[in-house]
């Protein structure tokens, strides 16, 4: 069976490179009597968002096969003295620069890292400004017809992890942040939805999906990756809310009996409007009018 390979960049469409690093796979497995299955993620991450690339893999990874090998380029260092990277996880392999798209692969302990340092991986001639057709893209192709990863290099222990918020416990609330705005404006944030707990402050519904609230209406959902998604139905919540990544978002643990709507917009459905089956047992606080959510300083 052919091993898929994927590939995640910011590059667009427009330019030959995404077909520049698909020869190179190509050439190399033919090379190899092989044969790989090509998969485009995304060539649409933002230019040099290294957050977004890191969070489409978190999406999609999951649901490709075991062996499949990720390649992903978002590498605004590129020719720089940061490493190029294989890690494999969850039964899977990423390979792309050591610049923190690999975070959400890195938590525990189920994971190896290696350096892309043995020259027989890469091709013979390395431009200092194309490592994904160069260096990426051969290695990833080397792994899909059968060469071990661990012999792309040294191993390391020290990957590069991206620093956006994590969750944190305070005074009965727990806090996290914006870390991603979708072409829809959903306000993607730290927070998974286990965060999510009865007993929780009442200032925005949460609802099983966006159809659940009314036209322009706010609310927060577990979006498709699992992580918590504040929303306005047919609208823009980073334009509602005027948040953006590194917007504070606070879910709060403790009870209360509470609500606000002061703000609201009238097409926004009010907590205290909204029958429990629309809202669920929790909520979120989270930006400007209804909530508690503020920007960083």
């Amino acid at each position: 069976m052919d091993t898929i390979i994927t590939l995640t960049t910011d590059f667009g469409v427009r330019d030959p490179y995404v077909a520049e690093m698909k020869g190179a796979i190509l050439g190399i497995a033919r090379a190899a009597g092989a044969t790989v299955q090509l998969v485009d993620v995304t060539h649409e991450v933002a230019r040099h968002d290294v957050v977004e690339g890191a969070l489409a893999l978190e999406a999609a990874a999951p649901f490709f096969p075991r062996g499949t090998v990720h390649v992903a380029v978002i590498d605004p260092g590129v020719g720089t003295a940061r490493r190029g990277i294989a890690v494999a996880a969850r039964d899977q392999v990423f390979i792309g620069p050591d610049n923190g798209v690999f975070t959400p692969f890195l938590s525990g302990r189920d994971w190896r890292a290696f350096e892309l340092a043995v020259p027989a991986y890469r091709l013979p001639a390395v431009s200092r400004t194309f490592h994904g057709r160069d260096l990426f893209a051969p290695a990833a192709a080397h792994v899909a017809v059968g060469v071990d990863v661990a012999r792309l290099g040294p191993a390391l222990t020290d990957p590069v992890r991206l620093a956006w918020d994590r969750s944190r416990e305070r005074a009965g609330t727990i806090e996290g942040a914006v870390i991603h705005v979708d072409r829809f404006g959903n306000l993607v944030t730290s927070l998974f939805a286990d965060a999510l707990r009865p007993g929780s402050v009442v200032r925005v519904p949460v609802v099983g999906t966006y159809g659940d609230l009314r036209r322009g209406g706010l609310g927060a959902l577990a979006g498709s990756s699992g992580r918590l998604e504040i929303a306005v139905r047919e609208g823009s919540a980073a334009a509602v809310l005027r948040a953006r990544r590194g917007t504070r978002v606070i879910v709060s643990r403790t009870s209360s009996s509470r609500t606000s709507s002061s703000g609201t917009s009238p097409s926004q459905t009010s907590p205290s409007q909204t029958s429990p089956s629309q809202i669920s047992s929790s909520r979120i606080s989270s930006s400007r009018t209804t909530t508690r959510a503020r920007r960083r300083s």
